[in-house]
């Protein structure tokens, strides 16, 4: 059985940081590319940050320079650091494989 596990996330105010973890189990994590998505209230889901297997990585606009994606595939385990967050990036965020989603975990930026 595929698990996501997300966790980290809390009430931050603007400027803050947050690191993001996902524990994956149930499939070979370190052959496949692992996204980051988010979803706030009212909005579509958006893909944030992905990392292939090989240590790629492709962010959305409104985050790069700000945020850092990485995995540890011993652990398997995939992070999301965010820095210099914004009210904006209140959201609730989901790691992604394929069809399956992670229970997410919310991130709240006080103004």
């Amino acid at each position: 059985e595929v698990q996501l596990q997300a966790c980290g996330g809390g009430l931050v105010q603007t400027g803050g940081s947050l690191t993001l973890s996902c524990a994956a189990s149930g499939f070979n994590f370190d052959g496949y590319t692992i996204s980051w998505f988010r979803q706030a209230p009212g909005k579509e889901r958006e893909a944030v940050a992905t990392i292939t297997r090989g240590g790629n990585t492709v962010y959305a606009d409104s985050v790069k320079g700000r945020f850092t994606i990485s995995r540890d595939n011993a652990k398997n385990m995939l992070f999301l650091q965010m820095n210099s967050l914004k009210p904006e990036d209140t959201a609730v965020y989901q790691c992604n494989w394929r069809e399956y989603w992670g229970r997410g975990t919310q991130v709240t930026v006080s103004s």
